[in-house]
């Protein structure tokens, strides 16, 4: 609390400063550092009041002696006045100084200036006298006209702004640069009243021909930071110019988005999903330049945590996404799928987008022999392999991952000798880096686990151990490698879907999660195959129970 109380008295002396500096001059060069400061000042005042609520205004006035005239300057600051609720807690300081029985004329005379200053607030927007009659005598009363009038002066520059950008080259009849310039830094104070809203879209969209942004930096980060704090909506469109003018937002949004998945619940991807369409990336990526920075800051996530089950899987969550709202966008692709992703063949790309409910679920297996068939040429046959190396072709795959959880399925739910093609695909995704000899070792592990429990699945009396010494887990491999990972994901499949796994599944999964690491694991994977089956409307009432029910009581143990 002290700390806090020694703070406190540095931002006020700091804050009283400027306020004067404010005070004494109009410049724009003030004007621009009140615009700069404004958030910070309001959540000054918010600690202020914070402070001043626990005090009688006796303490207050001995604790901060010039309390009034910071409170006053910055009554009479109409870009104070006009920010986001500054005005609201201007009041609240203000009533708190109020003194309800003053003992002496000193502390009526402040009740009444502070009465004064609430006025003032309150009317902060008053005309002069000349248009308060004007507007009488034509039957408004003020609190009808103004709002009204600030509706039109938006509506009318909002016009002229549409205008601008419609003329193009044409300088005799477009805006100054100047002027657009000052209309952006006049809204910075201003972003989150609703009728300036259509000023602000205006702006965003209006692109002018100068070799230099001339939109001020201060109402990018303001516009961003209140559509990131949900205190205004705008068209998609405005969203998009944005973030292509100003880069730094972008950067911003995506990492508030990384923050939002850090703090939320491990293994939840329908959370996740909601966090991604809620941030409107999903939605602006269908512009090539913004899904090229978003892809690129996932490569960067991706690469930092090594791999980490928790990015794949949004990486995974976001493709869907935006794959959707490109779905809606249109019918046909406006850009090629080259500009997309630029480091692999079209017609990889093209194969991984399609959605596996517009495909006969017979087709399904020759589907996938087909992706492992381009995959492999552009990983292992050099004259066609890509010029970016493997981790290109992987970093493609995972964004489309449903599609190794199908070739798993299709591995266990099939009687017949397991496709050699399907085998390299799930070796691959789960073990990139590997060269031809290892993923090949990794082949021959994996069509052994598959023959066990291939023979198991016909065994009347099947049990955990069995299903353990079967995929060959009582060895000292260390349970962390690739091959593993994917062998474990193999007997979850066979719980799933065996006959008789259901009945042992609780005793393999208590066998199989012995680290908090492989339990949380095991939890990504029951929620990833839920969720997976929910979007492609796969039926399994025996399955989806046991899953949920197996979800549900990990999560009680994590």
């Amino acid at each position: 609390m002290a700390q806090d109380s020694v703070d406190l008295s540095c931002d006020y002396q700091f804050w009283m400063q400027k306020l004067s500096v404010w005070d004494q001059a109009s410049t724009l060069e003030t004007q621009q550092d009140t615009c700069l400061h404004l958030a910070q000042f309001q959540e000054f005042l918010r600690k202020m009041y914070e402070a001043l609520k626990e005090m009688d205004s006796n303490t207050v006035i001995e604790r901060f002696p010039t309390i009034g005239q910071l409170l006053a300057k910055a009554c009479w600051n109409p870009f104070i006045l006009a920010y986001d609720e500054s005005q609201k807690i201007l009041i609240w300081c203000l009533c708190c100084l109020i003194n309800k029985e003053p003992q002496n004329s000193g502390q009526s005379k402040l009740n009444y200036w502070i009465q004064g200053l609430l006025s003032h607030i309150l009317s902060a927007l008053r005309f002069d006298k000349e248009v308060a009659l004007f507007t009488q005598g034509l039957g408004y009363a003020p609190i009808d006209y103004y709002p009204g009038l600030l509706k039109n002066m938006v509506l009318s520059l909002a016009s002229e702004l549409r205008e601008n950008h419609l003329n193009g080259f044409n300088t005799q009849r477009r805006m100054a640069p100047e002027r657009v310039a000052s209309l952006s830094r006049v809204c910075v104070p201003l972003i989150t009243l609703p009728d300036v809203n259509p000023l602000v879209e205006a702006l965003l969209i209006c692109h002018g021909h100068e070799p230099q942004e001339i939109l001020q930096q201060e109402f990018f980060e303001a516009v961003n930071e209140a559509i990131l704090l949900k205190k205004i909506s705008l068209p998609m469109s405005a969203v998009v110019c944005l973030w292509l003018r100003h880069l730094p937002s972008l950067e911003k949004t995506m990492l508030h988005l990384f923050e939002k998945l850090i703090s939320s619940e491990r293994n939840c991807l329908r959370r996740i999903e909601c966090f991604i369409k809620d941030s409107l990336l999903s939605q602006a990526a269908c512009h090539p330049a913004i899904f090229r920075v978003v892809d690129e800051m996932f490569r960067c996530a991706l690469l930092e945590t090594d791999g980490a089950p928790e990015v794949i899987a949004t990486i995974q969550v976001f493709t869907q996404c935006f794959v959707e709202a490109l779905e809606k966008e249109n019918k046909q692709l406006r850009f090629a799928l080259k500009t997309y992703f630029p480091y692999t063949s079209p017609s990889l790309a093209t194969v991984l987008l399609q959605d596996p409910q517009d495909i006969p679920q017979g087709q399904w297996l020759q589907t996938l022999k087909h992706i492992s068939e381009l995959f492999r040429k552009a990983v292992e046959d050099q004259t066609h392999g890509s010029c970016r190396g493997p981790f290109e072709s992987w970093f493609l795959f995972i964004h489309f991952g449903g599609w190794a959880e199908m070739a798993a399925e299709q591995l266990l739910m099939s009687a017949a000798e397991p496709p050699m093609a399907l085998l390299w695909l799930l070796a691959f995704y789960y073990s990139p880096c590997d060269g031809r000899q290892q993923r090949t070792q990794t082949m021959v592990q994996v069509k052994a686990v598959l023959g066990h429990l291939l023979a198991l699945s016909r065994s009347t009396t099947l049990s955990a151990q069995d299903l353990q010494t079967a995929a060959g887990q009582g060895t000292d491999t260390d349970p962390r490698a690739p091959a593993q990972q994917l062998i474990r994901h193999l007997l979850l499949n066979f719980l799933l879907w065996a006959p008789g796994g259901h009945m042992i599944a609780r005793d393999a999964i208590t066998l199989m999660a012995h680290t908090a690491e492989i339990t949380h694991e095991i939890i990504g994977f029951l929620d990833q195959t839920l969720y997976r089956w929910d979007r492609l409307g796969i039926e399994s009432p025996g399955s989806g129970k046991l899953a949920r029910e197996l979800l549900k009581e990990l999560r009680t143990q994590v």
